[in-house]
């Protein structure tokens, strides 16, 4: 599945972006509907206000049946999205006003500049520090996944009455949801553009990093593992991120979370006994934490703006245009949910990354 830019006013997909690029990116041009007057129209966001305006091309979805397509397509977008749904949850996002014509988010990093002192009656002239600041990139792509319908399969749901089949649509979501979470984690190649970088949990080179026992090794107890979180935490507040944290699982950790801590916590299990740690705000299991080497991985993360947050330049949007005279119609699940991963000049993060290699 790919993932493109739309740059320099040339399109890597003119079919899609030209037209784009003629309505000021407003994705809502590649959405045409059908009005019960028989007429074509598309919905506009002007000065942050919907209009309603005539389509230059026709339509064939009725409103209705966008919804339809859109609430089936969400609904698959965002049960694949775990990692990506935590940080929107706990509102680390960064909304870029129509971000479609935005492909490179400039942002700064800052070093620490000193500390105070102390004087009887405040005369006393302390050094002049000043924060050095230093210019970070951050690439903007679309993430997207393709699929069709024929004219005549939307001609033979509408003289029937039956509802459109969603099942190609809802796989496009899938993949698009699953690449984002991957690009969230880190469980892709990295993305380069513009002087910047995309990384991901798991790649980003700040990021600390530890060894776990593996729950298969004979020296593994549920009291060990939570000795090796508790140091896991330390090394986080020693590089100044104090929490709150939510540590993520892969999924082959789940069998050994949900067995009992031991004989002296009765009916409890190692991830209720996690959970208990001051400043652990979840423990979680990710599908995408698996590797082919490492299946034994955890990610302990900071929820906080200072240490990642998504970029959201567009949410997940289904987008139509069409080919071969009309005989096809041609829809594009498409998103900019950008993670971004954050330092400061002194590569202090809240991100510890484990494993047992």
């Amino acid at each position: 599945m790919p993932i493109d830019f739309v740059y320099n006013g040339a399109a890597s997909n003119p079919s899609v972006a030209d037209k784009l690029i003629a309505a000021n990116w407003d994705a809502g041009a590649l959405r045409p509907w059908l009005g019960p007057d028989g007429k074509s129209y598309v919905t506009l966001t002007r000065n942050g206000k919907a209009m309603t305006v005539k389509a230059n091309a026709q339509a064939t979805l009725t409103k209705e049946a966008w919804l339809m397509l859109d609430t089936a397509i969400l609904k698959v977008a965002r049960n694949r999205l775990r990692a990506v749904a935590d940080l929107r949850g706990s509102g680390l996002t960064f909304n870029i006003p129509n971000g479609m014509g935005t492909t490179v988010l400039e942002y700064q990093k800052m070093n620490d500049t000193g500390s105070a002192i102390i004087s009887m009656d405040g005369l006393k002239q302390g050094p002049d520090f000043r924060p050095i600041f230093e210019s970070a990139y951050l690439p903007l792509p679309f993430i997207h996944s393709d699929f069709q319908y024929t004219a005549r399969a939307i001609a033979t749901a509408a003289n029937s009455g039956a509802p459109l089949d969603t099942t190609t649509g809802e796989m496009a979501a899938r993949r698009v949801a699953e690449m984002t979470e991957r690009l969230t984690l880190g469980r892709l190649d990295t993305y380069a553009y513009g002087g910047g970088t995309i990384y991901g949990m798991c790649n980003f080179p700040s990021r600390l990093t530890g060894t776990v026992t593996a729950p298969t090794d004979s020296g593994f107890t549920a009291q060990a593992h939570l000795t090796e979180v508790l140091g896991f935490k330390q090394t986080l507040q020693n590089a100044k991120h104090y929490g709150p944290y939510v540590i993520y699982y892969s999924s082959a950790w789940d069998k050994y979370l949900d067995d009992d801590f031991n004989t002296n916590y009765p009916n409890k299990t190692l991830r209720q006994r996690i959970r208990e740690i001051d400043g652990i705000q979840d423990v979680r299991t990710l599908d995408y934490l698996d590797t082919a080497s490492s299946v034994y991985n955890m990610i302990i993360l900071e929820m906080d703006s200072g240490t990642i947050r998504l970029v959201i330049g567009m949410d997940v949007t289904t987008l139509e245009w069409d080919d071969m005279g009309g005989l096809r119609k041609n829809y594009k699940v498409m998103c900019i949910i950008i993670p971004q991963l954050r330092a400061d000049m002194d590569s202090n993060t809240g991100i510890l990354h484990a494993s047992t290699s």
